[in-house]
């Protein structure tokens, strides 16, 4: 399971890096073009369309890093075994709502197929496959939070390591 979670943290690190890579030399494109005379129009499609794939793409490893919206002050002062049980509450309805919007968000990617966007004429199920993609990601690293406390013995906190080994 740890190697899974290695690989799926390495692709999405790289998915990230090379959706903020298109974003830098988009915005880039289009500071020049205003400078020099005017921006192209695909531009401003295109920094949107990589901001939703980085987005897609960090969302899994906010979770996994901590850097999600938490409730930690309330649930780390408890005594005992709770904050570990909120943990895994959380993780477990975080997976559970994923994996019933998952089904929903693929009838949304297929809906694109059918559309395409005004400037680039791209297929616009390439583009909502992003939403897809997030849901996705969050369902299997909070899976992997939930197995990991359930059958490894982990605590359920945040792991800001770079990576699993």
């Amino acid at each position: 399971m740890a190697r899974i979670e290695s690989i799926l943290y390495t692709v999405c690190r790289i998915g990230v890096g090379v959706s903020f890579f298109v974003l830098i030399v988009t915005v880039l494109t289009q500071v020049f073009g205003r400078t020099f005379g005017s921006s192209p129009i695909w531009t401003e499609e295109l920094t949107r369309f990589s901001m939703l794939y980085m987005v897609a793409f960090g969302a899994g490893l906010s979770l996994r890093s901590g850097d999600l919206v938490n409730v930690d002050v309330v649930c780390e002062n408890l005594g005992g075994r709770w904050p570990r049980r909120l943990r895994l509450v959380a993780a477990a309805v975080t997976a559970v709502l994923c994996a019933y919007l998952l089904p929903h968000a693929w009838k949304y990617v297929s809906i694109g197929a059918m559309q395409t966007s005004p400037a680039m004429t791209l297929r616009m199920d390439f583009v909502h496959f992003a939403v897809f993609g997030l849901l996705l990601t969050l369902f299997v690293f909070s899976a992997f939070r939930v197995a990991g406390m359930l059958f490894a013995g982990r605590d359920g906190k945040a792991d800001p390591r770079e990576d699993l080994d």
